[in-house]
This record gives C-alpha cells, structure tokens and sequence, in this order.
C-alpha cells in the first residue's frame, strides 16, 4: 500500500488515465476527491464493493439479511471472508 499525503489542490496520478484531486479537507478530517478517470472504468466505494460481492455470496448460499446489513453499515459483525 501507499500512503502518500496531498493538500488540496494536489493531485496523483495512477497510470496513463486517472487523475485523482484533493478537492477540500474539512474540519474532522472528511476528505472530498475528484477522480478523472475513462467513463468505461467503473469507480465504487469500498464498503459498496463489500456489499456487492456479499450480496453474491448470499445468491450462492443462505446469508442472513443482519449479516447483510451489517455490510452496508459499516459492522463487522458475522462477515464471511
């Protein structure tokens, strides 16, 4: 992993097509970003990503709905991994 460390205004770049810009730091430390990247690239939220692939784990085998929701809140609780 690399922690690289950016003021607003700042960007980075990853590969040839994305640019990713510090748009504002707020108070209690919200970071907003802007991501310039090709419209075929899909771009997703991480606790969307978790969501998503449990809601295919569940298609495949019986999860119950807390366990789902747990996901899309943010809770750890009985996460299969």
């Amino acid at each position: 992993m690399l922690i690289l460390q950016r003021k607003a205004g700042e960007s980075l770049l990853i590969g040839d097509q994305i640019k990713v810009t510090v748009v504002s730091v707020e108070a209690g430390g919200r970071v907003r970003l802007a991501i310039d990247a090709p419209r075929s690239m899909t771009i997703l939220r991480s606790e969307l990503r978790r969501a998503m692939d449990a809601n295919q784990d569940a298609a495949r085998e019986e999860a119950s709905p807390m366990e789902l929701l747990g996901l899309l809140t943010g809770g750890t609780d009985g996460a299969k991994r």
